[in-house]
């Protein structure tokens, strides 16, 4: 880690200064990427012990988000939901007050698309522009810039800060107008979902059956039905290995989240209401802390 921060401070310094507001394990991956890549980077989280390693690596922590706002000219975003948004955003000492000219937030959170909607509104009443840029991938490929960015907003704002979020991601899908990202997103996390109860349950079929799971994952990855996470953390799965990148309890809140955005838009996705009953029993019977492929534990206990 010595190295690394000396790497940090030996490099020449990019002009745009960068807040981060939430340093959890994606926040503080981000932020570390973008310390390496030389930004200056300001930020804040409630429970400040989380930001000591970005400390370490010369971030300025700030105490609350107005001043991370007064530090920064893009201010990225990174918390639980839509309620903790606007809580940093519009609360006390929050980044509203702390608003200068030119100042934009970038919201990496995963909400709705109709809260994104009105916090967006809300936010160009104080004349500032807010760009969704939610992301798929965990803090394992934040830590190295390889997460895939989805945009919406302002076209203007993003081309500005394009530069910090083609550090950030190496894929980057500009989507239009505001809400659309978040929309996408949740999209996303609809097939994080299935493919993980999916996994969870063939897994378990073949277990029963005293088939071993590897063979089973083998045959899967030797076929068009393969994915990313049935060539990679299945085999942790099967090794009952849960150690969280993305918590069972945050996807079960984003679940909820693609729910209440149905009733908005009045569509019917009848697998994801179920999807909310196995994994609201898998939270309710103390799974909620484990990787959202913990679901497996959970299927191995109800059986």
């Amino acid at each position: 880690m010595k190295n690394a921060i000396k790497k940090i401070h030996s490099k020449k310094k990019e002009n745009v200064k960068i807040g981060i507001i939430g340093t959890g394990m994606l926040g503080n991956a981000v932020g570390l990427h973008l310390l390496k890549s030389a930004f200056n980077v300001t930020v804040y989280n409630r429970t400040k012990e989380k930001t000591n390693e970005l400390k370490n690596c010369g971030a300025k922590i700030a105490e609350s988000p107005k001043k991370v706002a007064e530090n920064s000219e893009l201010v990225i975003i990174i918390v639980k939901d839509a309620d903790a948004v606007k809580k940093i955003a519009f609360g006390k000492n929050g980044i509203v007050e702390g608003n200068h000219k030119g100042l934009t937030v970038a919201d990496m959170s995963t909400i709705s698309p109709i809260e994104s909607k009105k916090i967006s509104k809300k936010f160009l009443k104080h004349e500032i522009i807010k760009l969704d840029t939610p992301v798929m991938g965990g803090p394992n490929v934040a830590i190295t810039g390889e997460l895939v960015l989805m945009a919406s907003g302002d076209k203007r704002a993003f081309a500005k800060f394009k530069n910090v979020f083609e550090k950030i991601a190496n894929k980057i899908f500009f989507l239009g107008e505001d809400g659309t990202a978040h929309l996408v997103k949740l999209a996303m996390n609809l097939q994080i979902t299935m493919l993980a109860l999916a996994l969870s349950e063939g897994i378990t079929l073949v277990k029963s059956a005293n088939v071993d799971p590897k063979i089973f994952l083998d045959i899967l990855n030797s076929t068009y039905f393969k994915t990313g996470m049935s060539e990679n953390k299945a085999y942790k799965m099967i090794q009952d290995e849960f150690d969280p990148t993305f918590t069972l309890a945050n996807l079960k809140k984003d679940i909820s989240t693609i729910i209440d955005t149905t009733k908005s838009l009045k569509i019917n996705l009848p697998m994801i209401k179920k999807a909310e009953e196995i994994y609201q029993d898998a939270l309710a019977q103390g799974f909620g802390d484990m990787d959202y492929t913990g679901i497996l534990a959970y299927i191995k206990k109800i059986n």
